[in-house]
C-alpha cells in the first residue's frame, strides 16, 4: 500500500506542478474527440457519471467526450482498452475506487495493477451507500438495530452484491466497529440483493440511493445509516456510521484515470474542466439523483483519496478473511 501511495502521489505532484500550462499542447488540447472508457455496462453508476460530465466537458472544452462501455472481467477489459490506447490524453477511464482496490484481495493474478497501470486525473465525486432494513425488522434506528443484533448474535443477516464487493466489505467493517455479528448472504449484484431485502429473504443490505429511495417512500424499507464520513444533505436525518464508529468512511470514490505517460498538460486541463462542471447547479442535481456527492478534487487530492480508499479496503478485506483465488 505504501507503493500505491508513492506511485499515485508522484504522478499527481508531477501533473500539478505544471500550473499555468505553458506548452503549445496545453493551448490546443483537446484537438480531437476524447474517449471515456467505462468498465461497466450502460446504466451503472460510473456510466451515468461519465455521461453527465461528458456532455458538459464537450461544451466546456469544445471537443466531443464520448463514452465507451467496456464491461467485463472486473474491469480488466476496460484496463486493456486503456493500455492499448496511446498515452496522448485522448483516452481516460471513468470508474469507481473498488475496481482498483478490491481485485488483489479476491484474485490471485489480477489483470491490472492499480499503481502501475493508472494515474489519477480527477475525483469526480463520492458515492455513499445506505444501510437499509426490511420494514418488518424490529428496529427503526441504528441503536435499535445494534441492540437487536447483540441480543441475537448471528440471527440477523445481510445481503451483499457479492463476496468481496464494497457492500460486503462495508458490512464487515461495520460489524467490527459496532461489535455485532451478522450473517452474510452474497448475491450476484445489487439487482438481486435489493429485491431479496424487500422480499424479506434477508434483513438488511447496503445499497445506493437510486436503488432504495422508491422502496423507502412506499414503506417497504427503512434507512438506518449512511456509510460516508458525514451525513448527506439529501438525507440529513439519516445518521452516518461514523457517528458510532469514529473515522468510519466506506463511501466509494468515482474517479477519472489516465494511462501512465499521459501528458500532464492534458491531465491538468481535464482536471480543471471537471472541477468547473461539477459545480454547475444542473450537474450537481444530476449527480445527486444518481447518488453521487460532487467533489471535483485536484490531481493530488485524488491521489490521496485513492490511497485512503485502498487502505480502508485492505483492512476490511483482512477482517473478512478474503483470500485470492
Amino acid at each position: 500500500m505504501r507503493l500505491v501511495r508513492r506511485t499515485f502521489l508522484s504522478v499527481a505532484l508531477a501533473a500539478a506542478g505544471l500550473g499555468a500550462l505553458p506548452s503549445a499542447m496545453a493551448q490546443s488540447y483537446p484537438s480531437q474527440p476524447v474517449r471515456l472508457v467505462v468498465p461497466y455496462a450502460a446504466g451503472g453508476l460510473p456510466d451515468t457519471v461519465a455521461r453527465i460530465i461528458g456532455q458538459r466537458l464537450t461544451e466546456t472544452l469544445g471537443q466531443a467526450f464520448v463514452v465507451d462501455n467496456k464491461a467485463g472481467a472486473g474491469g480488466a477489459v476496460a484496463a486493456a482498452a486503456l493500455a492499448n490506447a496511446p498515452a496522448d490524453g485522448y483516452t481516460f477511464i471513468v470508474t469507481d475506487g473498488p475496481m482498483l482496490a478490491i481485485p488483489p484481495f479476491v484474485t490471485a493474478k489480477p489483470a491490472f495493477n492499480a499503481q502501475k497501470d493508472f494515474v489519477p486525473v480527477s475525483l469526480v465525486g463520492i458515492a455513499p451507500l445506505y444501510l437499509a432494513v426490511n420494514s418488518n425488522v424490529k428496529a427503526n434506528t441504528l441503536d435499535e438495530l445494534v441492540a437487536l443484533a447483540k441480543s441475537k448474535p448471528g440471527s440477523l443477516n445481510y445481503g451483499s452484491a457479492g463476496l468481496g464487493s464494497i457492500h460486503h466489505l462495508t458490512a464487515e467493517a461495520m460489524q467490527q466497529g459496532l461489535g455485532i455479528k451478522l450473517t452474510h448472504v452474497p448475491f450476484k449484484g445489487s439487482g438481486q440483493s435489493v429485491p431479496a431485502m424487500i422480499g424479506g429473504q434477508v434483513d438488511m443490505i447496503l445499497g445506493s440511493p437510486p436503488a432504495l429511495m422508491g422502496f423507502v417512500k412506499n414503506g417497504k424499507a427503512k434507512l438506518l445509516a449512511i456509510n460516508s464520513a458525514k451525513r448527506s444533505a439529501q438525507t440529513p436525518d439519516v445518521p452516518a456510521l461514523s457517528e458510532k464508529i469514529p473515522g468510519f468512511d466506506f463511501a466509494f470514490n468515482v474517479v477519472v484515470l489516465a494511462k501512465p505517460g499521459t501528458p500532464a498538460e492534458a491531465i491538468n486541463k481535464v482536471n480543471a474542466a471537471i472541477a468547473k462542471v461539477v459545480k454547475m447547479p444542473e450537474v450537481v442535481e444530476q449527480l445527486s439523483k444518481a447518488g453521487v456527492d460532487p467533489v471535483g478534487a485536484s490531481v493530488q487530492q485524488t491521489s490521496v483519496a485513492l490511497h485512503a480508499e485502498m487502505q480502508r479496503v485492505a483492512g476490511a478485506a483482512q477482517h473478512a478473511g478474503l483470500k485470492p483465488e
